[in-house]
């Protein structure tokens, strides 16, 4: 019956021998939240959709190797981080921006929080949109636009100092407020395009 796959070692078994029932237990409830993480690592929604098929057929193909003593969410989890990136390294040519951030992204799956990256993320944006304004709006252009600190001085006519000041407010409030791994949620945040600025 599906109410004893909600137990992880019951549904992990019944995945093993081949239960057609626990299969579609295990898509109903874990495809939203697996899309929204792979959609949190891709910014695209094809390659989300794509990355999370192919999680649950390798799934189901490999599930006599599955280990009913290990949680099967951190195994979704990892096996979605580990999709994407397979992906990643098939389309693009990793460069050393794009290793920094892949190793982020790592960094935060290795510390068993990939589930929690999404929670993080939200948490980040929340400090951001509390910022002083004029703060807010050069720490964007820095870090979500990707403009260096001479560009955001001459777009907003101010010197490349308070530029630097807008910058440094913004870490110290966002560190004081969102505490370690402020740098890797950013670089998930924003992709590569902060790595740009001296402020990284």
């Amino acid at each position: 019956m599906l109410f004893s796959f909600k137990d992880d070692s019951k549904l992990i078994e019944q995945l093993m021998i081949g239960n057609e029932n626990a299969y579609t237990y295990l898509v109903t409830n874990y495809h939203k939240p697996l899309y929204i993480y792979a959609l949190s690592l891709t910014n695209d929604n094809a390659s989300a959709q794509d990355i999370i098929q192919n999680v649950f057929l390798r799934t189901w193909k490999f599930r006599k190797r599955l280990n009913p003593d290990f949680s099967i969410k951190n195994f979704l989890y990892k096996t979605t981080y580990n999709e994407f990136i397979n992906d990643y390294h098939k389309t693009k040519a990793i460069s050393l921006l794009e290793r920094t951030y892949i190793e982020a992204l790592n960094e935060s799956i290795d510390e068993n929080n990939s589930e929690l990256i999404k929670k993080k993320i939200d948490f980040v944006n929340d400090g951001i949109s509390n910022l002083p304004p004029k703060c807010k709006k050069t720490f964007l252009l820095s870090k979500k636009e990707g403009l260096t600190n001479i560009e955001i001085s001459e777009y907003l006519d101010i010197s490349i100092k308070t530029v630097e000041g807008h910058i440094s407010k913004a870490y110290s409030i966002l560190r004081k407020k969102c505490g370690g791994k402020l740098s890797n949620i950013l670089i998930i945040l924003f992709n590569n395009k902060q790595l740009k600025s001296k402020y990284y």
